[in-house]
């Protein structure tokens, strides 16, 4: 039976009808527009939380060296550091496939929850010991990891499917996806740098348990504002048309998408194994260079060269809209790498002259958030159908996070490895450079030019699997009428 034109909603089945059934086309029209608005702003604020979340611990380990002396470990800075992105991992993981499932709203709520959760037990961190206030806060950190990380595939689905709702916010979806990704998480690493410079001054600049305590618990203020707006996100249109609650042809899909399934997930690796660690510790090795540097000295030099990674974000937004994703992206990985090769081989020189060394070693951010920064998330939401985003995002991040986690592990041993600091400094710039060159090969040759409108390979992916023998009886929640600009 064919449905009246005022019909929006053409469903595959009888059902009962819900609210939302009986809205009129303009009413459908108006809440998806403001909920789209509303998910893009949201995507951004959320991440800007995980961003401030995972750098301030970069910042307070100078603070635990001086405070705890004898607990306070090359051991146990590592496990704090890890035991973040460790629990990202497997929140991007579990996330990533909830979304799919039971729907982008499901995963936004849940992982709002985890994240407050963890900050709000870190900052509780107590213990009968020294030692057993720092386990307690590594195992806070990572429930609030676990938390942070479903914020990758469920925030990149959102603003990636938000911003295909109208022709108009499809031209311009580079730039806006990269402003509520990377440079909303690269505000909050920011942010986290100029609270602890502030709560600092608030001590005299003396070290306390205050700081690290008051800084924590600022962490938990946005998560708990975006709450019930939050809660009040509805799915997106492309979701309600093509999602698979149950019953997902994973072998077809392998089949279909293994070659950019390796190029975006090898190419976050990449990314992540360098801008992390290079992130986390710019405030350690600016104090390695000058010593006799306060700890409010050292945040306020690690934040201002963390300050360079916003103009890169901004650059590379810019880029992907002009000249393509997976072409920003190379671009990007190349330029990083070379300039990585200039500071590794000079580094003597350059860290000569103090002030040029920050506005290098800026640059050096800078470069690497102009290109695979932005552009992983995107390449990630759109190398996929809308059924399979949240599990490839969730995949390919979590795969970042990974490299992330090897990169921090590994970033000091390799330092100390060496006879002098100078030498250890120049390793970790030399290998971040492989790193690099490699990151622009694999994206290259591995990650699409996909089409810049999402239904289009979500019609071919629909297509690919009734000529399979797929049953697609149960595809998608409902047909919806979309009108573009």
């Amino acid at each position: 039976m064919e449905n009246s034109p005022a019909d929006s909603v053409m469903a595959k089945e009888p059902r009962e009808k819900t609210q939302e059934d009986l809205w009129t086309l303009e009413e459908r029209q108006a809440v998806t527009k403001t909920s789209s608005t509303l998910n893009v702003f949201i995507s951004g604020t959320a991440l800007f939380s995980d961003g401030y979340n995972a750098q301030i611990i970069g910042y307070m380990e100078a603070l635990f060296a001086n405070l705890y002396k004898h607990t306070m470990s090359k051991t146990i800075k590592t496990r704090l550091s890890n035991s973040y992105l460790i629990g990202e991992i497997f929140g991007m993981l579990f996330f990533g496939s909830l979304i799919d499932r039971m729907g982008r709203r499901m995963g936004v709520i849940a992982t709002t929850l985890f994240l407050i959760l963890g900050i709000v037990l870190a900052t509780a961190a107590h213990g009968t010991s020294e030692l057993g206030m720092f386990w307690m806060m590594i195992v806070a950190r990572g429930v609030a990891g676990f938390g942070a990380g479903g914020e990758y595939p469920v925030c990149g689905s959102s603003a990636t499917e938000a911003a295909d709702e109208t022709a108009r916010l499809r031209r311009r979806r580079g730039i806006l996806v990269a402003l509520t990704t990377d440079f909303a998480v690269d505000l909050g690493m920011v942010a986290a740098g100029i609270v602890s410079v502030i709560v600092l001054s608030a001590y005299d600049q003396k070290d306390s348990e205050g700081v690290w305590r008051i800084t924590f618990g600022l962490g938990v203020v946005l998560p708990l504002a975006v709450c019930f707006f939050r809660i009040r996100m509805i799915n997106s249109t492309q979701y309600k048309k093509h999602s698979i609650k149950s019953n997902y042809p994973y072998l077809l899909v392998l089949r279909r998408y293994w070659r950019p399934m390796v190029g975006t997930a090898m190419a976050w690796f990449c990314y992540d194994f360098v801008a992390l660690p290079f992130g986390l510790f710019s405030s350690t090795i600016v104090a390695q260079l000058v010593k006799e540097n306060t700890s409010f000295q050292n945040i306020a030099y690690g934040t201002a060269i963390n300050c360079f990674l916003l103009p890169g974000c901004m650059v590379g937004g810019v880029l992907m809209d002009r000249i393509g994703r997976k072409q920003t992206m190379t671009l990007g990985f190349f330029a990083w790498g070379i300039w990585a090769f200039i500071l590794g081989g000079a580094l003597g020189p350059i860290q000569s002259v103090f002030p040029l060394f920050i506005i290098m070693y800026g640059i050096f951010q800078a470069l690497g958030e102009m290109g695979p920064g932005v552009a992983t998330f995107l390449c990630g939401a759109e190398s996929f159908p809308t059924p399979l985003r949240g599990h490839f995002l969730g995949f390919a991040a979590a795969a970042g996070k990974a490299g992330a986690a090897i990169g921090t592990q590994v970033f000091t041993p390799i330092q100390s490895s060496f006879h002098t600091v100078h030498k250890g400094q120049q390793a970790v710039f030399l290998i971040a450079a492989a790193f690099t060159l490699v990151g622009g090969v694999l994206s290259w040759i591995f990650i699409p030019d996909m089409s810049r409108e999402l239904e289009t390979e979500d019609a071919r992916f629909k297509a690919y699997l009734e000529e399979n023998g797929y049953d697609i009886s149960c595809y998608g929640e409902a047909l919806v009428v979309r009108h573009r600009d």
